[in-house]
């Protein structure tokens, strides 16, 4: 399964071609949710604690690979370090992702330079050499991720179907250059999101084709700041568990939110935005929950106090600009998401302007209705997404 021969890095006025080895295995990072359940009584401290939590030992491997997994992860060449030393153990996960992924499928792997100066990963998946490529499917992860790990089992599928699809770790996640699980400015993600697939619309393989978005949970979020700012743009939106508003209920009292306020703008990037946490609620399978552990460079220390205000502040912004959504839409949600709230979905898909617009409510599913279900359940949510894509191609 050759994945990749080239590292490519671009900038305005320079093109070079930097050979890496191939990599093995892409299966490498799992999923952590910006939870929208709030919680307003973080533990007592006597001191600010800013540094990354200690990580429990990883069953099943070596000494040498758990030192590694320890690594401080606020800096890039530590998590792409650590991404590389997995890619064996990560080979070998027991997930149908992984062991059905669609063969023959082309990618490509490369960084560019953001508007900021910062080397963003990016990522294609194409179809197998003689399918004909039938439009663009561009992907925004959520919340301490990364645009691999169970995204590229969702990708190759995607692909295999006809379809071109991108995706690029965000400032401070995953293998992008940044300060790990820190938003300065929830605006320059939405940016950066929009200034690469822009260009990738301008690809050869693509142009001229429709282009479509997808976003998971905060990637919901992004995917929906992308398509207010350029609403004629897309050809489609596409969102799962969306993040794009956060209950008055669940948000800490008035006085709690001024106190976090101040202190975001004195200490920003100090772990202490009260959060609860709801990992174990992503998933409806247990057997697949345990395979987060093998997600070695996700992010999951509790938020930074500026990442958190600028959570809310995008969601509050989103909340109040819902019926200016036009593009057709699908959104899909498990009924049992306690990490965003379907309701929440059910007041998107009432409140969007959109004509053509589809919502899907999964009974009985958790957060993480395309990795985290039953095999058959995670097969059919794939098999929905592809066939709302088919019906928009033909039309």
């Amino acid at each position: 399964m050759d994945l990749s021969s080239t590292l490519r890095f671009r900038s305005q006025s320079l093109t070079t071609q930097i050979p890496i080895s191939p990599i093995k295995n892409p299966f490498k990072h799992h999923q952590l949710y910006f939870s929208t359940k709030l919680n307003t009584k973080p533990k007592r401290t006597t001191s600010l604690i800013v540094s990354a939590k200690k990580k429990a030992p990883i069953e099943g491997v070596s000494d040498e690979l758990n030192a590694i997994a320890s690594f401080n992860l606020d800096f890039a060449y530590t998590r792409r370090r650590v991404r590389d030393a997995f890619a064996e153990v990560q080979l070998q996960l027991d997930h149908c992702l992984f062991k059905k992924a669609p063969a023959g499928i082309r990618t490509e792997e490369w960084y560019e330079r953001n508007s900021r100066g910062l080397e963003i990963f990016c990522k294609s998946w194409m179809p197998e050499p003689g399918v004909p490529i039938k439009a663009s499917v561009c992907f925004c992860h959520g919340y301490g991720d990364t645009c691999t790990f169970f995204f590229e089992g969702i990708a190759r599928r995607i692909a295999a179907s006809g379809y071109g699809v991108y995706a690029m770790d965000y400032p401070g996640f995953g293998l992008s250059e940044g300060l790990h699980g820190y938003i300065p400015n929830f605006d320059d993600l939405v940016d950066d999101v929009i200034d690469h697939y822009t260009r990738v619309k301008f690809r050869p393989e693509v142009r001229g084709l429709p282009h479509f978005i997808l976003g998971q949970s905060m990637g919901g979020a992004i995917t929906l700041k992308v398509h207010l700012k350029e609403p004629n743009n897309w050809d489609g939106v596409m969102l799962v568990a969306p993040m794009c508003k956060i209950a008055d209920e669940v948000l800490p009292p008035d006085a709690v939110m001024k106190g976090l306020a101040l202190l975001s703008k004195v200490i920003p990037r100090a772990k202490l935005f009260p959060n609860q946490d709801l990992a174990e609620l992503a998933f409806r399978e247990p057997s697949k929950r345990k395979l987060a552990v093998y997600n070695v460079i996700c992010y999951d220390d509790q938020p930074r106090l500026k990442t958190g205000m600028e959570l809310i502040r995008a969601t509050k912004e989103i909340e109040s600009k819902v019926q200016e959504v036009c593009a057709p839409l699908l959104i899909m949600h498990g009924a049992e998401d306690k990490v965003t709230d379907p309701l929440v979905s059910q007041f998107l898909y009432e409140k969007a302007s959109s004509n053509d617009k589809t919502l899907k409510i999964y009974e009985g599913g958790y957060h993480c209705i395309l990795e985290g279900e039953t095999d058959d359940r995670i097969f059919a949510v794939h098999d929905d997404i592809i066939s709302w894509l088919d019906a928009r191609v033909k039309k």
